[in-house]
């Protein structure tokens, strides 16, 4: 690991135009669970599946079930920025990091400081009335009962991306050519099974390709350097 973590820190040294792009593990560490291990959302015993509960079309159909599960499983008060969200910052603000692009909708990066944040599949802190486009933040989702209703009488949606939704094609385009500009990418805490998002790595065409990761993905032959284990315990050897 010690080498690993050696090379690692050579190569964030070497380059100037570092990417990272990262999914539900970079989290973990927050407190907020991710999908798929078995302690994972996917994994919970409720009456409808997760996945089917996180869809558009059980959104439109059933909104008081999915406001139910969502304001009980997608938004965590106290979770607060780990060691990787602020190390992240920490390597923008001295000119090695140029965007970071998640797949998380908890706003940590952000949070963290984080600038040049692509948020892939939106964001728990931002929400829209369906009717008139009014702006509501998360108090207001988490304060209504039942189905969140803007003054119009319009239902206020979360700015999250669900499955059977597209995503957001400005932030396609600023993740897409800060992936394609980068000469050093790291990917971390992400399955690398979850596309659109797991296909954006193939627009990097550098020679830095960097995995940090708990369990291995389809991918892992692409990558130039593996670091398997906490993605904190990583992140905190990194020198900035």
């Amino acid at each position: 690991m010690d080498s690993k973590i050696e090379k690692l820190n050579e190569m964030i040294k070497s380059n100037s135009r570092i990417v990272f792009f990262g999914g539900a593990g970079v989290s973990t560490e927050s407190g907020i669970p991710d999908f798929r291990s078995a302690d994972g959302i996917y994994m919970m015993n409720y009456k409808y599946p997760p996945e089917e509960i996180i869809s558009r079309s059980f959104f439109d159909a059933h909104p008081k079930e999915f406001f139910e599960f969502y304001k009980k499983y997608f938004y965590y008060p106290d979770a607060k920025p780990n060691i990787a969200h602020i190390k992240l910052a920490e390597l923008e603000k001295a000119g090695k990091l140029s965007a970071v692009v998640t797949q998380n909708i908890d706003g940590l990066h952000t949070a963290a400081g984080s600038k040049k944040v692509y948020e892939l599949h939106g964001s728990v802190l931002r929400n829209y009335c369906m009717r008139c486009g009014k702006s509501y933040d998360i108090d207001f989702i988490v304060g209504s009962d039942g189905i969140p209703t803007c003054d119009c009488g319009g239902t206020v949606k979360p700015d999250v991306v669900l499955y059977e939704e597209s995503l957001d094609e400005n932030v396609i385009t600023g993740a897409v050519n800060a992936i394609s500009n980068a000469d050093m990418l790291i990917v971390a805490g992400t399955s690398l099974r979850v596309y659109p998002a797991a296909g954006f790595i193939k627009y990097f065409k550098g020679d830095n390709l960097v995995l940090i990761n708990r369990d291995s993905t389809p991918m892992d032959d692409m990558f130039g350097l593996v670091i398997k284990g906490s993605l904190g315990d990583v992140m905190k050897q990194i020198s900035v």
